[in-house]
């Protein structure tokens, strides 16, 4: 069973102005899996609250899989992938690509994503879109590939 972190990278859903539907989501999408949601938080858009998050969901919670939701696109505030590289020991950026190409189909809007993946540890790190929809695709594609993905982090090779 997979242990999974959810990290909601967002300023207003941090000060509740706004509810969390993406990551909820998330959460209902990886037990509806019958993997585990180990860790859940929610930040604002801020480089040391995110990476705090990350470094404690990694290093502390040792999840498998670290799901962001936010924080991806352009805005001056959305920092996500800087953070996420920043304490990362290797990219992972088949994902990333693949989230892109394929959220095309649904968005031409998909192309200004700047989210990124990548392994820290004996974590993956997935940054996905903030809006719940896009949490939702962006999840769809690349969930069938976890399990492996965490089989191959530990060692166990490409069978």
């Amino acid at each position: 069973m997979l242990r999974i972190g959810v990290l909601t990278c967002s300023d207003t859903r941090s000060r509740g102005e706004a509810e969390d539907t993406a990551g909820k989501a998330l959460i209902d999408l990886v037990e509806a899996r019958g993997w585990m949601v180990a860790a859940y938080h929610v930040v604002p858009d801020d480089a040391e609250a995110i990476a705090l998050a990350i470094t404690e969901m990694c290093d502390v919670d040792q999840v498998d899989v670290l799901l962001s939701t936010g924080g991806t696109g352009l805005g001056p505030r959305d920092v996500c992938p800087e953070v996420t590289m920043s304490l990362a020991d290797r990219e992972v950026p088949g994902i990333a690509e693949a989230i892109r190409a394929e959220s095309m189909a649904s968005t031409r809007r998909a192309m200004l994503s700047r989210g990124v993946a990548a392994q820290r540890g004996s974590t993956l790190i997935v940054n996905l879109p903030g809006s719940e929809k896009g949490a939702r695709e962006a999840f769809a594609i690349v969930a069938d590939q976890l399990e492996h993905a965490v089989e191959m982090m530990a060692g166990e090779g490409h069978s």
